[in-house]
């Protein structure tokens, strides 16, 4: 699945897709930056609340394909410009983090 693909999915929407072909290998859900850095593989869409700009440093760190922010939490204009200029996907959903789990592990059966 790629990340343009999940975007697409019901209760998921695109916020910036820099390259949306990227393929989805996995998922991971956290909110701890140490460990999410330590344990989220390459590849992994990773689901979070987590709104500052730090998560783009470990998005870029952990080489995953997209970051799901969930439960409806919006990111500040000048997260999305660096989002935008470090070229790392961002997915938006109002679900929890856990449904957003269910709904991303479904789409990658």
């Amino acid at each position: 699945m790629t990340v343009r693909e999940l975007s697409r999915l019901d209760n998921f929407s695109e916020i910036i897709l820099p390259d949306p072909d990227r393929e989805i290998i996995g998922g991971y859900v956290g909110d701890l930056l140490s460990w999410v850095m330590g344990r989220a593989e390459s590849g992994n869409a990773w689901i979070t609340i987590m709104s500052n700009v730090n998560v783009l440093a470990v998005a870029t760190l952990a080489d995953v394909s997209c970051v799901i922010i969930a439960e409806g939490v919006v990111l500040s204009e000048d997260v999305i410009s660096v989002a935008k200029e470090k070229e790392i996907n961002l997915i938006s959903t109002s679900l929890p983090m856990f449904e957003a789990s269910v709904k991303l592990s479904e789409a990658l059966r």
